[in-house]
């Protein structure tokens, strides 16, 4: 079920209110119907995967209880290990089963040794590489003793499935959210119009900005061969704001409807398009995915401790597993090689840490050096999206080389594919330079419109409002799904 489907209009008034109206005094039942719910939104996509859902929150839970009993460090590391291959072993049938049997194949052939090899028709299960991440935090906290096991199933279940973070996150942590499951919760009026406020902005991002950019980059990319290279960076362009306003948007809603229903999640977007360098550009993309890595590859594998050579050395693998986490194709291993290469040189100058703050914090307008370096930064970033796009390898280098080719100093031009004439889509390219105006001004909030109109009068803060809605339905045309959902 897609957040921005009939759908959904349909199902999330009527949980609410069941939730609020009917089952506001009992934490049990608001639970189990948040279970229910979770699967009836899930299911609506494939109920055959709901049996994956299920599995992997019995495995969990089981191994979270045995965890707790036992002392043995041993049998504790065994059972640890068995929460990994189990998460990991499924994620890896699904979602990487053909791509290791495809490569292998053609690796003995080029050896000279052909052999016949038969790929899966296997079916990707959504958010399959969300929630199994979630769940792996859970046993490997438990692990640590960092948390203490949870013996309430109704719960732990709904924690795994929670609808509006379970196929495209935030990827929470269980000491974050799993507190909130065994809590009273009450509801909050202005707790509640600022998550609708959130899901405002969120389906903004989505339907206005990703997909119209999504229109346009489609074309350029799917005909790259057609154009020629201020066309193909311009389609690079478009694609970069295509896959922030469709993902953070995506966290955005999320995050909204979990305030709706009284619950905090974690902040998974902070403006990264700001970002003075490669290193804070990774601190507010995705974030809770950067810090899943953080915790439990990077620290793990040493971090930031021992020579230089270690340092560089857990820092490639983090963002090439990241690419990896991606999907099954070499093009986004390389889109993550590409980062490890944009984050090398900070690393060994030290700075990767620098601008923990935000840019011009306090300030209306950056300075010249701000915008340099946003700039810059903004580059490198829209050149590896070209790989994360890419239908392969091949093409990625063919598009980029056309990208720096003399033909990039000449008019970009988009063909309509109705009425096959050059367009230039400047009403698009106005709304995003819109977009970014308003992230602009409230990239000090939690999401750009947190404040804005509070201190206007009521009717014209309505109308605002309106008019916000209005714009986002003139864009509906047919639900678009979400890029991360493939992930």
């Amino acid at each position: 079920m897609l957040f921005n489907s009939l759908e959904f209009l349909l199902f999330l008034p009527s949980v609410f209110l069941i939730y609020w109206l009917v089952l506001k005094n009992n934490l049990k039942s608001q639970n189990f119907f948040i279970l229910i719910s979770s699967y009836v939104f899930y299911g609506y996509w494939n109920w055959r995967f709901l049996s994956l859902l299920l599995l992997s929150t019995l495995v969990d839970y089981t191994i979270g209880i045995l965890l707790d009993k036992e002392l043995l460090p041993n049998k504790r590391r065994l059972l640890l290990w068995l929460s990994i291959t189990f998460n990991l072993g499924m994620l890896f049938f699904f979602k990487y089963h053909n791509f290791f049997i495809d490569n292998f194949t053609n690796a003995i052939s080029f050896f000279g040794y052909p052999i016949k090899t038969e790929s899966l028709h296997l079916i990707l299960p959504v958010g399959i590489s969300f929630y199994t991440f979630q769940t792996l935090s859970y046993t490997i906290d438990l692990y640590k003793r960092k948390i203490k096991p949870i013996k309430d199933f109704i719960a732990f279940a709904a924690f795994v499935s929670f609808f509006p973070q379970l196929v495209a996150g935030p990827i929470e942590r269980a000491k974050n959210l799993l507190p909130q499951f065994l809590s009273n919760r009450t509801f909050h009026y202005q707790k509640a119009i600022d998550g609708l406020r959130q899901i405002l902005w969120g389906l903004f991002k989505k339907i206005v900005i990703a997909d119209s950019c999504a229109e346009y980059a489609n074309i350029i990319f799917n005909n790259s061969t057609d154009y020629n290279g201020s066309t193909l960076l311009l389609g690079a362009v478009f694609f970069a704001f295509q896959i922030y306003g469709d993902f953070s948007g995506y966290s955005d809603i999320a995050i909204g409807i979990s305030r709706l229903f009284g619950f905090s999640l974690t902040r998974n977007f902070a403006f990264p398009y700001f970002s003075r360098n490669i290193g804070e550009f990774w601190r507010r993309w995705h974030i809770s995915l950067s810090t899943w890595f953080r915790d439990y590859l990077y620290i793990p594998l040493g971090g930031s401790k021992g020579s230089q050579w270690h340092r560089i050395r857990n820092t490639f693998i983090v963002f090439l597993v990241s690419g990896f986490w991606h999907g099954a194709n070499w093009t986004f291993v390389f889109w993550g090689f590409l980062n490890a290469l944009y984050f090398l040189p900070l690393l060994i100058a030290n700075k990767n840490r620098n601008y923990l703050d935000t840019v011009a914090s306090g300030k209306l307008l950056p300075s010249f050096s701000d915008i340099l370096k946003i700039a810059f930064t903004f580059s490198l970033t829209v050149v590896a999206w070209i790989f994360f796009r890419a239908e392969n390898l091949t093409h990625a280098f063919m598009y980029l080389s056309e990208v720096f080719s003399p033909t990039i100093f000449s008019v970009p031009q988009i063909i309509d594919p109705i009425t096959n004439t050059p367009v230039l889509p400047k009403k698009l390219i106005l709304l995003i330079i819109l977009f970014l105006s308003i992230e602009w001004i409230g990239r000090e909030e939690q999401f750009a419109i947190a404040k804005l109109g509070l201190k206007w009068k009521r009717p014209i803060r309505h109308v605002a409002y309106l008019t916000l809605i209005v714009v986002i339905l003139s864009f509906m045309d047919k639900p678009e799904t979400y890029i991360y959902f493939q992930f």
